[in-house]
């Protein structure tokens, strides 16, 4: 899949400190502004699709509402369990707008 540069949100748009689901090519994703650096990760957490957006955030790790798994957003990588990371995605602000590419594979 080629990738694709696409615009999801606006700084304004965006907690403070949190997450918010954004959409990107039919693809639910997680983003989060930790201090104001913008991380974005799949929002389906693979033990049984809990909403990572909506989970607790605590520096860079977000904890799954459903069941408690953890994950670093800078990486997607699952700290509860070594087989269960998500996709992490780069993220760009240009002029207030926030833009995610997406497809790579």
């Amino acid at each position: 899949m080629a990738e694709k540069r696409i615009k999801v949100a606006t700084l304004k748009e965006l907690p403070r400190s949190g997450g918010k689901v954004v959409k990107a090519s039919g693809t639910l994703i997680a983003l989060f502004n930790v201090n104001g650096t913008l991380y974005a990760i799949d929002n389906e957490c693979p033990h049984q699709g809990g909403p990572l957006a909506e989970g607790d955030l605590k520096g860079t790790m977000v904890r799954c509402p459903w069941h408690l798994w953890q994950y670093d957003v800078t990486s997607g990588q699952c700290l509860s369990n070594p087989y269960g990371h998500v996709r992490s995605y780069p993220v760009e602000v240009t002029d207030g707008e926030v833009w995610v590419t997406i497809g790579r594979d």
